[in-house]
């Protein structure tokens, strides 16, 4: 190819002249400008020069990377607003670069040829550094091997020469004991040789003996070893000869010949193992013998007192039972009977029926306004209060009257010393009226009747009075012993008076308890609530009831951490007779339960823990399945169950509404409370309800955050009461909703047989007249003879004419078929009657 200019060289390769000059300025070739010649050899150099940066084998080979450029260019018509088309010119430009795998490769070994050689060298390094620090670590514990070895070394030096002054001395000591008995023995010996008579000629023998075994100072010859180290070495073992043992005398067990009779000390639980230990038999006789009374029991399983007392005498063994309250004892130390005994204000308690004005009485003592905030207006607590009167304190306790608080009013006549009962002129005894009155009898304690409501236009104590002398309260005006007083709660007429009487009352009574030592007293309600825990009203008893004393009621225990009164004013002492709020115990007490000062907190946790367990244990042993049992649980499982979780704010309420759910079980659907507590609704009680199935009850309580939360996530049915009857009723329409349907039958036509016809398809066929309702073909009906009834089925057929009708009605011939049934006869009555369900509803 001949020579050319660099423009011309552009032109062929189709590249920019500018480009081309800076190829040829990196290739290593001169030229001076774009008209410059270039020859062959020049061409083949600029060539090699570009093989090279491409990526191309110095020899010549396939090059290493490839770079590909492309340009189109095309046009592009579109339509302008004025309806004129215009044209678009498009170019486009793309590159791709294909690289050999071999190159990829090559560059990831050398990668990972580099992250090996990092790693080795770290590698390395911790080696290194690793052995560093273990020889440090030998070294050191070689240090510390010496140091302790001299420690030990300069330690036994130190005890030898301990051991050896004190062997000097203790052989000091020896030697100067020895010497004074010498001395003694010596001046004895001197005084009865003295004192004694000349010796008989016939003892010479004797007397030579003796003076071979005495020294020539007159003592015993002492064997004394000439090595001091032999006194501290091991004395060898003598054997013994072998005695003859004769026959008789060896030792062989012989089976006793009459069964041993064990006593057996029984608690009030005890396990099957426990049970069996005792009696020294195999687990499985006990276990044997339960089956054989008809108890089921595992071998780890508690049953009651009773039975195991019957079956450690169904063995032959005799039962002590044992009294296990030995660590309750003594829990106050000194007695009540040795502190000072002084008057105290007497505690009156206020029942009646539900309505007859108890709280609103209260009120107007207390200048308060107490049932406006009750929810429904009745009261359902017992609310303790502490009223001042010109004539001294007194103490009311206002009880509930509706019949689902039987247990709270029970409570009330127990720890109280008057009862006023208060009674609605208007309304006269109702039956919580009658059910206090026996409250009070069972407590033995006086009755005061206040006769409420006087200022009501229809009002009439007589009839009061009347209807009280029928159950044996006897006004004292009629020669009877209790004091009727007529109040008004409304307008205060009588309310002095009723004071008078209660004081009265009280000073008959001659009411004291002892002021000082440790403090008693009565759980009247329990609560659980947010901030301040659990809180427990208490009516102190007996003593003074003090900021930091150990307290411990039931199974729960503390320290009075705070007490305020019934305004919320906190208090420092509580006296006798006194009601506080008690702050600072463990848990919610049951309400009805003692609660005590004791002497240390200690003393206090191990009693409480005690009683825990004992009521777990008796709560175990309750459970045990009975095989008569099994049966009434299977049908039981059959018949509707409303399963409830129950949450109330104090433990009365609890008690209350636990009771009266459980009452509203029938044979057909059971309301089951599978848990019941004190204080909001949790998580984990939603959980629970969602587990068991069950709907929760909240009484005067609600849900935190989290546990809505949980209650849309399980659709847990969650209801709220303020008014105990409402949540009763609730539970009564889930269970109205659980009973079958009741069938009834309902005649609703009568037709009379006029004719009997035969029919090839139908066979007989009545010729009937309607005479009384209608008759449908879907209706069951029966065939009536001489007005008894021989047949009960469904109609075939019932036609009008020739015309089948689904129903026929009175004054109206008709033809009815009755299926499966060809006797029918003129004269029979057909009696066409339908089944209704009613829906039934608990009572």
């Amino acid at each position: 190819m001949a020579d050319v200019t660099v423009s011309q060289f552009a032109q062929v390769l189709k590249v920019p002249v500018d480009r081309l000059l800076v190829q040829l300025d990196q290739a290593g070739i001169k030229v001076a400008g774009p008209d410059d010649r270039i020859s062959d050899e020049a061409k083949l150099e600029l060539l090699t020069h570009l093989r090279r940066s491409h990526g191309s084998e110095e020899d010549g080979g396939s090059p290493r990377k490839i770079t590909l450029r492309r340009k189109t260019q095309s046009e592009l018509k579109l339509a302008s607003a004025q309806g004129r088309a215009r044209t678009v010119s498009v170019e486009v430009r793309s590159t791709r670069k294909y690289v050999k795998r071999d190159v990829l490769q090559e560059q990831a070994r050398q990668h990972q040829e580099d992250l090996d050689q990092r790693r080795r060298e770290a590698e390395e390094v911790a080696r290194l550094e690793s052995e560093r620090l273990e020889a440090e670590r030998r070294e050191r514990e070689r240090i510390e091997a010496e140091n302790r070895r001299r420690i030990e070394e300069e330690q036994t030096r130190k005890r030898a020469q301990e051991d050896a002054r004190r062997l000097a001395e203790q052989q000091a000591r020896e030697e100067a004991e020895r010497r004074e008995r010498e001395q003694q023995r010596r001046t004895s010996t001197e005084q009865q040789s003295r004192e004694r008579p000349a010796p008989l000629e016939e003892e010479p023998a004797a007397a030579e003996t003796e003076d071979r075994q005495h020294t020539r100072y007159g003592r015993e010859e002492l064997h004394v070893a000439t090595d001091v180290s032999s006194r501290f070495k091991k004395k060898k073992r003598v054997k013994s000869r072998p005695m003859p043992v004769s026959g008789d005398a060896r030792h062989a067990f012989e089976m006793p010949t009459t069964p041993v009779k064990r006593e057996v000390s029984i608690g009030e639980t005890i396990t099957v193992a426990e049970l069996a230990q005792k009696m020294a038999v195999k687990a499985t006789e006990v276990i044997k013998v339960l089956m054989n009374m008809g108890t089921m029991a595992t071998i780890n399983q508690a049953i009651d007192q009773d039975t195991a007392v019957l079956v450690a005498e169904e063995l032959g063994h005799t039962a002590k039972l044992q009294k296990e309250d030995q660590i309750e004892a003594d829990l106050q130390g000194v007695a009540a009977e040795s502190v000072e005994m002084q008057p105290r204000p007497p505690v009156v308690t206020v029942m009646g029926h539900v309505d007859h004005g108890k709280t609103s009485l209260l009120d107007y003592i207390r200048r308060s306004q107490v049932a406006a905030g009750e929810a429904g207006g009745i009261t359902q607590h017992i609310g303790a209060y502490r009223v001042e009167t010109p004539k001294g304190p007194i103490t009311f306790l206002d009880t509930p009257g509706h019949a689902a608080f039987t247990a709270m009013r029970a409570r009330g006549a127990k720890v109280t010393d008057v009862v006023v009962l208060v009674v609605a002129a208007d309304d006269g005894v109702m039956p919580q009226t009658i059910e206090a009155i026996q409250h009070a009898r069972a407590a033995s304690v006086p009755i005061v009747v206040a006769v409420n409501k006087i200022d009501k236009s229809d009002a009439d104590p007589d009839r009061v009075r009347t209807e009280l002398a029928k159950q044996e309260v006897i006004p004292e005006d009629w020669g009877g012993q209790s004091i009727f007083v007529n109040v008004s709660a409304r307008t205060g007429a009588g309310v002095e008076a009723l004071l008078e009487a209660i004081l009265l009352q009280a000073e008959i009574l001659e009411l004291q308890a002892p002021v000082g030592g440790l403090a008693a007293g009565v759980v009247i309600e329990s609560s659980i609530e947010k901030g301040r825990g659990a809180v427990a009203t208490v009516l102190v008893k007996r003593g003074t009831l003090r900021m930091g004393d150990p307290i411990l009621a039931g199974a729960e225990y503390g320290r009075v951490r705070a007490m305020f009164d019934e305004n919320g004013a906190a208090v420092e002492a509580a006296p006798p007779s006194t009601p506080v709020a008690v702050l600072g115990l463990s848990g919610a007490p049951n309400a009805g339960d003692e609660l005590l000062a004791v002497e240390s907190e200690r003393k206090a946790r191990e009693v409480a823990v005690y009683r825990q367990s004992k009521s777990r244990d008796v709560k175990l042993a309750r459970q045990v399945t009975r095989a008569e049992d099994v049966f009434s649980q299977l049908e039981s499982e059959k018949a509707g169950t409303i399963a409830i979780l129950l949450k109330a704010d104090v433990q009365g309420s609890v008690e209350a509404l636990r009771e009266a759910l459980t009452r509203l079980s029938t044979e057909e659907v059971q309301v089951k409370v599978i848990a019941s507590g004190v204080g909001g609704i949790t998580v984990s009680d939603v959980q629970l309800a969602a587990a068991s199935a069950a709907r929760i009850l909240g009484f005067n309580v609600r849900a935190d955050a989290a546990a809505r939360d949980a209650m849309k996530e399980t659709s847990v049915e969650v209801r709220y009461y303020s008014i105990i009857y409402e949540a009763i009723d609730d539970v009564k329409q889930m269970m109205s909703g659980l009973l079958q349907p009741e069938v009834k039958e309902q005649i609703v036509g009568i037709a009379q047989v006029r004719e009997v016809f035969r029919s090839s398809k139908f066979g007989a066929v009545a010729g009937c007249l309607v005479t009384e309702g209608y008759v449908r073909r879907n209706n069951p009906i029966r065939v009536l003879r001489d007005n008894v009834v021989i047949f009960e089925g469904a109609l075939e057929s019932l036609r009008r004419f020739k015309d089948d009708v689904s129903e026929v009605r009175a004054g109206t011939e008709c033809g009815i078929g009755v299926k499966n049934y060809q006797d029918v006869r003129v004269g029979d009555q057909i009696e066409c009657f339908a089944r209704v369900e009613i829906a039934r509803t608990v009572q």
